[in-house]
């Protein structure tokens, strides 16, 4: 059995291979799990937590747009409302994680939190 907190290789790689493109972004440990940062700004934060009867769950909060967070949170899995924060939004990660969507929501969280030069450095979300 894994320490709490302990995100599994797989998740962290491709967490890594998306966030090594965001502009001065930087990944550090957290108090549990792996957070990237932005300055001192947290653009997501990856954290195993302990479930009763399902076993561990892999989860990754990041923030969203203030118009977006209730979309999110009423959407229903694998999306949830963090517990803290204005406009911060969870993921649970399993098989059938849109990876292609975590990009997203990663790169928007870091468009929110990063300094207006850095995040203009980004390419135009499509749409």
């Amino acid at each position: 059995m894994s320490a709490p907190g302990d995100v599994p290789p797989a998740i962290l790689a491709r967490l890594r291979a998306i966030c090594r493109g965001l502009p001065e972004a930087y990944e550090e440990p957290a108090w549990i799990g792996v957070r990237w940062r932005i300055r001192q700004r947290t653009i997501a934060h990856v954290y195993t937590r302990d479930q009763d009867r399902t076993g561990p769950l892999v989860v990754m909060t990041f923030r969203a747009a203030d118009d977006e967070v209730a979309a999110f949170a009423s959407g229903g899995p694998p999306f949830f409302r963090a517990e803290w924060g204005g406009n911060v939004v969870g993921i649970t990660f399993g098989r059938r994680t849109d990876w292609v969507e975590v990009g997203e929501l990663l790169t928007e969280s870091y468009r929110i939190m990063a300094p207006k030069k850095l995040a203009a450095l980004l390419p135009e979300p499509p749409g």
